[in-house]
């Protein structure tokens, strides 16, 4: 488990900013290392606005698109298409803007796609899919990716993986289907707490007064159960990039000394 480090910016626009910089950053130095790159997307409003101003940022052509591999944390189980599917937002946001290689983008199933309306075969389908990408080089049935995005939702959720749920429970499968979600729309599609743990490093992005709660939950030794963003962690680093007012109910020895 890495300890988190905790990033935290003036306001949410310049969190973004700041957050699609790094992510720039990082994707350039995969691809100058490896000559691939892979990303897991979040959904919500802060990995939207983090697609935005990367697509708005000047240095975002330095990214080599037709290099990068996608992937999602999870997905609300509704028809392709959907406005509220996250890989709708994220191609609006950025997606169909960049000159991407259509077979490294990998959404998860609609419900009106090969799985029909079974949520857990379709999470199953996914699963084989991160299998099959995996290489002899990572450490289990997923790629070991270079940055995989969470956004924290106000109860410490990630993906949806919500408290006391029984996905958050899962220590097997890689991907499940989620029922009965407490945030609509109750049917989901969402990567587990080891399929998360795979990645080298897992940025959590909070912004937002109604952040804060959760924030200092999850930093302050709650249990994954409890608050499931307490169990989201990197092999090689874990970072939480905040806006001030996610940040304001951090325990004074985490806060940046800086923005104490």
């Amino acid at each position: 488990m890495t300890t988190p480090q905790i990033v935290v910016h003036r306001d949410k626009e310049l969190m973004a900013k700041a957050a699609a910089a790094r992510l720039i950053t990082k994707i350039v130095d995969a691809q100058s290392a490896r000559g691939s790159a892979s990303v897991v997307l979040t959904g919500g409003r802060n990995g939207n606005a983090l697609l935005a101003a990367l697509n708005e940022a000047s240095a975002r052509d330095a990214v080599d698109w037709s290099r990068l591999d996608l992937w999602w944390g999870d997905e609300r189980f509704l028809p392709e298409g959907d406005p509220e599917r996250n890989v709708t937002q994220a191609r609006e946001a950025l997606l169909d803007t960049v000159p991407l290689d259509p077979s490294r983008v990998h959404a998860m199933p609609a419900y009106d796609g090969p799985y029909g309306g079974d949520a857990d075969a379709a999470a199953a389908g996914y699963a084989a899919e991160l299998a099959k990408a995996a290489g002899p080089q990572d450490h289990g049935p997923v790629p070991t990716f270079d940055v995989l995005l969470l956004g924290l939702g106000p109860d410490t959720h990630v993906a949806s993986l919500f408290p006391e749920h029984p996905a958050v429970r899962e220590t097997e499968r890689t991907v499940v289907g989620v029922h009965g979600s407490p945030k609509p729309p109750p049917t989901r599609i969402s990567l587990t707490l080891p399929a998360i743990r795979a990645a080298g490093e897992v940025w959590l992005l909070a912004a937002g007064e109604d952040k804060a709660s959760a924030a200092a939950i999850a930093l302050s030794g709650a249990g994954a159960l409890q608050a499931p963003a307490a169990g989201a962690y990197g092999r090689s680093r874990t970072l939480w990039l905040l806006d001030r007012a996610a940040a304001a109910q951090l325990p004074k020895q985490l806060y940046p000394p800086a923005l104490a």
